[in-house]
């Protein structure tokens, strides 16, 4: 089972980070070690001191492709929620100043939190809203149809390069509004009104 994850995939998001808006897909991994199911709780790693939430929607593979066209790509996936992409915004500058690949501040033990899963029938997948509460309040929403890269044309494009597996994951990028966590934080994350997850910071 692969983790695959689309950076700078929102314009406000991007520029929220000072970085450019992408001609295709951003593509990074993470391995099945990163991912945190069943409101388990985050435990904050010792190697930075700026670790942010990067809130998202999140595809489930279910069927086995490669080279898939874009018009085809909705027959791929059947279900979604939403998760974390917790980033070591700090160790990632640095490796970013280096030229060096972002895994170290990315693909950490428990850096994937996954929410329950909702069958996609009778949505519109573009048309979808989601939000993170941290403490109660509202610090992050989106909307998926401000991607700069939807889900179709998203697994038309790592199909190119990967093959996709049954259970494979897509964390689809995040919209403006990153932020810090620490010790003792509640996160809680909706697909709309429903909540999906919950995770403390440990």
């Amino acid at each position: 089972m692969k983790i695959i994850c689309i950076g700078r995939n929102y314009a406000d998001h991007a520029r929220e980070l000072k970085n450019d808006i992408p001609a295709e897909p951003v593509i990074f991994m993470k391995p099945d070690s990163a991912l945190i199911t069943g409101n388990r709780p985050f435990f904050l790693p010792e190697f930075t001191q700026d670790l942010h939430y990067e809130t998202e929607l999140v595809v489930r593979i279910h069927k086995l492709g490669r080279h898939i066209e874009e018009r085809f790509a909705h027959k791929y996936y059947g279900d979604i929620t939403v998760g974390i992409d917790f980033t070591a915004r700090d160790l990632q500058q640095k490796l970013k100043t280096q030229g060096l690949p972002w895994e170290l501040a990315k693909a950490f033990d428990g850096s994937a939190v996954l929410g329950e899963w909702v069958p996609l029938a009778g949505l519109d997948i573009q048309d979808l809203h989601f939000h993170l509460d941290k403490n109660g309040k509202t610090v992050q929403q989106g909307h998926t149809a401000d991607m700069l890269f939807n889900v179709n044309q998203i697994i038309s494009f790592v199909s190119r390069y990967f093959t996709l597996k049954i259970g494979d994951l897509i964390y689809t990028g995040t919209p403006a509004g990153v932020g810090k966590v620490d010790i003792g934080d509640q996160l809680n994350g909706f697909l709309g009104d429903k909540e999906l997850f919950r995770c403390e910071v440990k």
